[in-house]
C-alpha cells in the first residue's frame, strides 16, 4: 500500500487530470468516481488533497460513507 506525505497528497486534486483523494483515520480513499466530489470540492465544504480526519465529524453522514470507495494508500 503506497504510503502518501501530507504534501504529496496536496497534489489529488483532481486538478490536471490528476485523481481526487481525500484521507481519513490513516487512510487515503479515491473518491474520484463521485459528482459529489466534482471540482475537488465536496459541496463547497470540504476540499480534497487532505487529510478529513478533524473535518469529518462537522459533515451531515457518518465516516463510513468513505467505505465505498477504494482505499490507495495510507497517509504518515
Amino acid at each position: 500500500m503506497k504510503k502518501f506525505t501530507f504534501e504529496e497528497l496536496k497534489g489529488y486534486k483532481g486538478e490536471n487530470g490528476a485523481p481526487v483523494y481525500v484521507a481519513y483515520d490513516g487512510k487515503v480513499f479515491d473518491v474520484s468516481s463521485s459528482y459529489l466530489w466534482e471540482d475537488g470540492s465536496h459541496q463547497g465544504e470540504h476540499d480534497a488533497g487532505k487529510d478529513l480526519t478533524n473535518e469529518i465529524a462537522d459533515a451531515p453522514h457518518e465516516p463510513d460513507r468513505l467505505d465505498n470507495f477504494p482505499i490507495v494508500g495510507e497517509i504518515g
